[in-house]
């Protein structure tokens, strides 16, 4: 039986739509049974390593060696990224946060976990401003906070909250994008933002934020590289080059920390220093996906599912992991 998503009734009609939208909108999205000539990788801002690759050109030279072409598409945040692929607008996900696939197979959503990062959970944060008298998050009761629906920030919110004895209830959330909720929170809108680097960084550079609580011992922020099913079975020794290529790329960045910042400060319009101090709070360790590794993917579907999100328990190791085995 088909799963669908409840979140409200406005938000799904939203979600719907962009699926409509995407599959008439992103060329090729009727592939057929032959071996793909072209890759759509979807990505979002936060998606350093594709970043990286997207910039020197690298694995589009290693999948040309292939005869095979790369599209690039961008989205805002995780969730609109993994809805593009479930109807097919792309071909192989990069990094989306933990949660994001949780709330995408609770919609439904046929997804294959292709690798992922290791754990960062300073890598995302409460912050509130430099000169707020909240200084526990048990004083968030009531509080205006920007957070992205979906999001890893957004289970950092719930498990936060659920330590210090609240739920989502006691506080307003205002679920916004993450440049919206950077502007939200520096201009004073709302009086804390639930957030990921770069962004987080960005904030901290632009501002005196302070950070209430990152995911130490709360939300380990795994970041997970997802495909289709369809595609993980025409292309899988495409998968192979994208994994093997994300692995030396991650490797790169914890080797030379500054020259990878160097790279990304003129793509992500931030100075080196910020770059470097948010990829130094990230693993950037990739490594295939096994099913003990998914361990808390339940712990977080069960805090959604809580908080009414789902319409019921989601058992979130009903799932298709690929390996090299599966090609």
């Amino acid at each position: 039986m088909r799963k669908t998503l409840i979140v409200s009734g406005r938000f799904w009609r939203v979600f719907a739509l962009c699926a409509v939208v995407l599959a008439a909108a992103v060329p090729g999205l009727r592939a057929n049974a032959d071996a793909p000539t072209t890759v759509r990788i979807g990505y979002q801002r936060s998606s350093t390593l594709i970043s990286l690759l997207k910039a020197d050109g690298s694995l589009e030279r290693a999948l040309a060696e292939r005869g095979v072409k790369i599209s690039w598409h961008e989205f805002t945040s995780g969730l609109p990224l993994l809805e593009a692929l479930n109807v097919g607008g792309v071909d192989f996900s990069a990094d989306v946060a933990d949660t994001v696939p949780v709330f995408a197979q609770a919609a439904g959503a046929k997804l294959v976990y292709v690798a992922e990062e290791a754990p960062s959970p300073a890598a995302q944060a409460i912050l509130v401003h430099g000169n707020s008298p909240i200084s526990s998050v048990e004083q968030l009761k009531g509080k205006k906070i920007a957070v992205t629906k979906g999001a890893g920030s957004h289970y950092l919110l719930l498990a936060a909250l659920a330590k210090a004895g609240l739920t989502i209830k006691d506080v307003t959330p205002a679920y916004l994008t993450p440049a919206d909720g950077r502007a939200a929170f520096v201009s004073g809108a709302v009086d804390a933002v639930v957030i990921w680097d770069p962004f987080l960084a960005s904030i901290q550079a632009q501002s005196d934020a302070r950070i209430l609580a990152d995911g130490t011992g709360l939300a380990s922020y795994k970041r997970y590289y997802l495909t289709t099913k369809d595609f993980a079975e025409r292309g899988g020794d495409l998968v192979g080059i994208i994994v093997a290529q994300l692995k030396e790329a991650g490797s790169a960045v914890k080797a030379d920390p500054k020259q990878a910042a160097e790279k990304l400060s003129g793509l992500w319009s931030m100075d080196a220093a910020t770059v470097e101090k948010a990829n130094g709070r990230r693993s950037y360790k990739v490594g295939l996906v096994t099913r003990d590794g998914l361990a808390e993917q339940q712990n977080i579907a069960d805090a959604f599912a809580a908080e009414g999100l789902f319409p019921k328990k989601v058992d979130a190791s009903d799932v298709a992991i690929w390996s090299p085995s599966t090609q």
